[in-house]
């Protein structure tokens, strides 16, 4: 008899270390799972990338949580000017082309694949800032 109420005891034991280790993965998956705290950047714009091969610029909010939205949206397109033959590279507002004329984009956060700060002298930076009139 005591040698079987020792063996329960043992299961007993076992089924209780299974259970706290449960618990511990259970509450480290809810932490990671959890929304963040949004990412503040200390550029005006970010360059985000998408899964699907497409780039963004723009003013991006929310970065970190469910619902990031990029304001003031900008991408670029290749025209060809029919003479030369020659591509080129245009940074277009969105809305410009559009018919709705949209001023944000809501972001599906899986689908970000990256976001850069674009600095307040590049390329980018400066093409904005013609097209806004500065």
């Amino acid at each position: 008899m005591i040698r079987n109420q020792q063996g329960s005891a043992a299961v007993q034991v076992v089924w209780v270390l299974a259970g706290i280790a449960v618990i511990a993965a259970a509450l480290l998956v809810l932490k990671d799972s959890r929304p963040g705290t949004p990412v503040v950047f200390t550029t005006p714009y970010q360059a985000v990338m998408l899964t699907n091969g497409s780039a963004y610029f723009g003013k991006l909010e929310g970065y970190g949580t469910p619902r990031p939205v990029l304001t003031e949206v900008y991408y670029i397109v290749t025209e060809n000017n029919p003479d030369t033959k020659q591509a080129s590279k245009v940074l277009v507002k969105l809305g410009k082309i559009e018919l709705n004329e949209p001023d944000r984009i809501y972001l599906n956060p899986t689908q970000i694949l990256g976001v850069q700060p674009v600095g307040p002298n590049s390329k980018v930076a400066q093409l904005i800032a013609q097209q806004q009139g500065h």
